[in-house]
């Protein structure tokens, strides 16, 4: 990759962080950005759709930006940044209306080289219940080689993150923050774990604090990762199935884990099953889906 123009990139995301197909409407006439800090403020109006005071505010916090060494200031705080055309940038992320320019990234990047991820996701009030369907679920999965997705939530996500790194497994954590501004709270020693033996990404820059807006858009990147997503326990409204809404757009395996039929958090799994998502209760399941899916064979009814 042209060092220069990763440099431009990083400057102009740090101040303009939004997805790539946003940042490409700034390079239809320009690919390389190599013109982007003499062009008029009206051209980059009428460019992105915005008003001319935006467009001038955004060329001048450009401008800045240029001159500070994004590459030698992030692998300073052990931060990696990997932009859409690096050979570590997970090709399934292409899929997406929307795909991140940048993807942020604390950990060991080449888990993004294994295709073969899945998400476990569920309720931030999540039981019992949910570990002991991950306790029959992960191991298996991580056995395969599997890595385990989720988004460092409380709750199921915690649980996903903690199971798969306790069975001997990998995972990754989607976060929807900067990593100056690490959330939840309450998982900040997991983020940790997770940042020194596994991997954190997100594709927002280090100073962007977690707003509520922030996490639909870290779902799609969820599902844009893996192959398929497991629901443990989800409200039949909730923000775990605004994850499956993304994952069925994408055309990804959707398995749910049946549960007590007098509990609210059984509510999404069984909605989800009724509407054809695979019931599941280990993880043996699951990777039988993906041999006979990989052998191009219908999976069993």
């Amino acid at each position: 990759m042209d060092n220069m123009f990763e440099h431009r990139l990083l400057a102009l995301h740090y101040v303009f962080p939004k997805p790539l197909n946003r940042i490409q409407l700034l390079m239809i006439d320009d690919p390389l950005l190599e013109d982007l800090e003499n062009r008029p403020a009206w051209e980059i109006a009428q460019l992105l759709g915005v008003k001319a005071e935006a467009a001038d505010y955004l060329k001048k916090a450009y401008r800045k930006s240029l001159n500070t060494p994004y590459p030698e200031t992030y692998e300073k705080h052990k931060i990696l940044p990997i932009s859409y055309n690096h050979p570590n940038y997970p090709h399934s992320l292409f899929h997406l209306i929307d795909p991140p320019a940048v993807l942020y990234t604390k950990g060991n990047p080449d888990f993004l080289r294994n295709e073969d991820r899945i998400a476990i996701i569920g309720s931030r009030k999540a039981s019992s219940y949910s570990q002991t369907a991950m306790d029959a679920i992960i191991p298996d999965l991580a056995t395969a080689g599997f890595i385990i997705v989720s988004g460092l939530a409380k709750g199921a996500d915690a649980m996903a993150h903690r199971t798969a790194i306790e069975c001997g497994g990998k995972t990754i954590a989607v976060t929807g923050s900067g990593f100056l501004h690490p959330y939840p709270k309450e998982n900040c020693e997991l983020n940790i774990i997770i940042e020194e033996t596994q991997l954190v990404i997100t594709e927002y820059p280090p100073y962007m604090e977690p707003k509520r807006w922030n996490f639909p858009m870290r779902n799609r990147i969820i599902s844009g990762l893996v192959k398929g997503v497991i629901v443990t326990e989800a409200e039949v409204k909730s923000g775990t199935l605004s994850t499956i809404e993304h994952a069925l757009e994408h055309g990804r395996e959707i398995f749910a884990v049946p549960g007590n039929i007098g509990a609210s958090l059984s509510g999404g799994p069984h909605k989800l099953i009724a509407e054809g998502a695979k019931p599941v209760w280990n993880g043996l399941q699951v990777l039988e889906e993906y041999c006979q899916l990989h052998a191009g064979l219908e999976p069993l009814k």
